[in-house]
């Protein structure tokens, strides 16, 4: 076999699925910056390189802007990311619905679906999930790293902290409520508590858009192995990180390795449905010369999209099948996405 052509031709002729970039968070601090048509100008071209057909788009919100700004930065973030998907020529569309998302697959298109990174936009608010269901918003992490109204958050490394908590009276509120409108759960930056608290309180598949295997790498935002089988115990799927801290690749050296190692470990212990990409790309949204300054990242293990390929590559290398190569590139997340869209 001709591993390299074969992964080219899985990617080209199958569904390929990123179900993490902060894409709204970039577009947004861009446009602010005096820059347009940032997806049609940074990431159109190595998307197709990927062959990728859908991208879940975060909405998270930094630091500087909670607690007062986080609902209005996140209306504008959706606003901005809107008008930039206008400038890309009918080729990137926002899919709200089953039918655009599977229309974006038949018409070979990029298909942009919206999630909160944490749910501090809606404050205490539970009402406000209804409007940005409205407005598009068809999935949410309960927390980014951090404490809000509905759980508490996992740190990167570990920190001096008081009592740690799972899912508050409020956040059991806020995923039942989700299930009920067909919003789909992200357990990413989690804690262990509100981990298992979600599997307690929620019926409905959920997923881990962003997060590798602890047993690889020790760090509280991946999963530790019952967590994997729980995940799949749902029918979800987790998405394997590429942030170099996260998958532990500065241990390794060669981080399209170090992806399939974490990739390899779930479809050994789950099989080959419950795991797929969530790349986390981060060196794009953090370069200096936008307004809101951030610290220079060399976070990634890929150089872009395009480069997702080398990873389907190493997996074929490996003796993972071309009909499992095809789920784990993108079959998995687009079945949980179809089964959820309405």
């Amino acid at each position: 076999m001709d591993f390299k052509e074969t992964a080219l031709n899985l990617h080209k002729n199958n569904v390929v699925v990123d179900t993490h970039l902060d894409l709204a968070g970039e577009v947004y601090n861009r446009h602010q910056a005096g820059e347009k048509e940032v997806i049609k100008n940074r990431y159109l071209n190595n998307l197709k390189k990927g062959g990728f057909n859908i991208i879940v788009s975060s909405l998270f919100i930094d630091d500087i802007f909670l607690p007062e700004m986080a609902l209005r930065t996140a209306l504008d973030e959706i606003s901005v990311l809107m008008e930039d998907v206008e400038t890309c020529d009918g080729e990137v569309v926002l899919i709200k619905t089953k039918e655009q998302l599977s229309n974006v697959v038949k018409e070979n298109k990029i298909g942009i679906i919206l999630s909160f990174e944490g749910l501090d936009p809606i404050g205490n608010d539970i009402r406000l999930l209804r409007v940005f269901y409205e407005l598009g918003v068809r999935a949410g992490g309960i927390v980014w790293s951090r404490r809000n109204y509905a759980a508490d958050g996992c740190s990167f490394s570990p920190v001096e902290e008081g009592q740690r908590g799972g899912l508050t009276k409020f956040g059991v509120s806020v995923v039942r409520k989700m299930e009920e409108m067909n919003m789909l759960i992200d357990v990413s930056h989690l804690n262990d508590e509100g981990f298992w608290d979600i599997m307690k309180f929620t019926n409905k598949p959920f997923i881990a858009s962003h997060s590798d295997v602890r047993s690889i790498h020790d760090r509280m935002r991946n999963l530790t192995d019952e967590q994997i089988k729980a995940v799949a115990e749902r029918n979800g799927v987790i998405g394997i990180n590429a942030y170099k801290n996260i998958a532990g690749v500065k241990e390794c050296g060669d981080p399209i390795k170090k992806l399939a190692d974490h990739i390899e470990y779930i479809v050994n212990l789950v099989g080959p449905s419950h795991v797929g990409f969530g790349f986390d790309l981060c060196n794009s949204y953090y370069e200096s010369e936008l307004k809101y300054k951030f610290e220079p990242s060399n976070s990634d293990s890929l150089g872009s999209h395009a480069d997702a390929v080398l990873i389907t590559e190493e997996l074929l290398r490996r003796g993972i099948s071309e009909e499992d190569a095809k789920l784990i590139i993108g079959g998995n997340f687009y079945r949980v996405f179809n089964d959820l869209l309405q």
